[in-house]
């Protein structure tokens, strides 16, 4: 597989447009927020214009109140994978989500585990009753915690999930499911300076502001969807939400979006390491011809799996 890997902001996504322009190209989204309906400006979802030039899959593909697993992201991405190349095209991965980009990339074999409720309800009854890294110190102590590095300690509905399925196959087993590296990918990976980022990440909000994201949020609440709702604890989904509803002043909205937008930032940088032999790592400010460059890697590349 042929993925397009990096940070918030890098701009994976006009890269790949400008891709499309020299090899005929479909794009699956390993973006966890972009699959979200309605949700267009705060995910920084390509634009229908960018997506009437390249088809997207998996953006779109489903309502703000839907839970959408990590399963059904690696069966809808094999069959978008699928259709692509039934129609001749090369299909690229783009996205920022470590999580879905890994599980797929390395197949992970997933153990399906149907849901606890029983679990569920003592877990979050001793969520409420203690402090809020109770949740993250019980994942870390049930797997270690250089193994936890590779997770979101911050996202409790996954790991709630988790810590749900190690409950039912142990942490072995569930460890198991991730540690097979597959070595047969091309892995580009596109960043940019950690000097200049809160500046950069800075303006990328403020325009996003500018687009009308808080008419956005408003138009989810007039539809109904609140903060019980997943999608909605995305970052500055939440944030403006606790705004219109008067929890937060206009300044305290802004600080807040752009603190977990570099936290983010922060953990998508250690899910795709500078230390990883696997991705090819480009800096697109520093050469007009990186297109061109990865143009003829992915021709090459595909010649010698095709001959394999």
């Amino acid at each position: 597989m042929i993925a397009i890997i990096g940070p918030t902001g890098s701009g994976k996504t006009e890269f790949s447009i400008k891709l499309s322009e020299k090899i005929p190209i479909n794009v699956i989204n390993a973006d966890s927020r972009q699959i979200y309906k309605y949700m267009n400006i705060g995910t920084a979802k390509p634009t229908l214009k960018q997506r009437s030039k390249v088809k997207h899959y998996i953006v779109d593909q489903v309502y703000p109140n839907i839970n959408y697993s990590l399963n059904n992201f690696i069966n809808d991405a094999k069959t978008s994978y699928e259709n692509i190349v039934s129609k001749d095209l090369i299909p690229i991965i783009v996205g920022g989500t470590g999580l879905y980009i890994w599980a797929l990339l390395d197949d992970w074999q997933l153990p399906d585990v149907p849901p606890d409720q029983e679990y569920r309800n003592d877990l979050e009854m001793k969520i409420k009753n203690n402090k809020p890294e109770y949740l993250s110190n019980l994942f870390i102590s049930a797997i270690g915690h250089e193994n936890s590095k590779n997770f979101d300690l911050n996202n409790n509905r996954r790991l709630i999930r988790y810590l749900e399925i190690i409950n039912e196959i142990g942490p072995e087993a569930f460890l198991a499911n991730k540690k097979t590296e597959k070595n047969n990918h091309l892995i580009i990976g596109i960043d940019y300076c950690k000097n200049t980022q809160e500046q950069k990440l800075g303006k990328r909000i403020d325009k996003m502001f500018d687009q009308g994201w808080i008419n956005e949020v408003e138009n989810l609440m007039q539809k109904g969807y609140n903060l019980s709702h997943h999608s909605m604890s995305g970052i500055g989904y939440k944030e403006i939400y606790l705004y219109l509803t008067k929890d937060i002043d206009l300044n305290k909205m802004r600080e807040l979006i752009i603190k977990r937008t570099l936290n983010l930032v922060k953990k998508q940088r250690t899910w795709f390491k500078k230390s990883d032999e696997r991705i090819n790592w480009i800096d697109i400010t520093k050469s007009s011809n990186q297109v061109e460059l990865i143009k003829n890697k992915i021709i090459k590349y595909r010649k010698e799996n095709e001959s394999n």
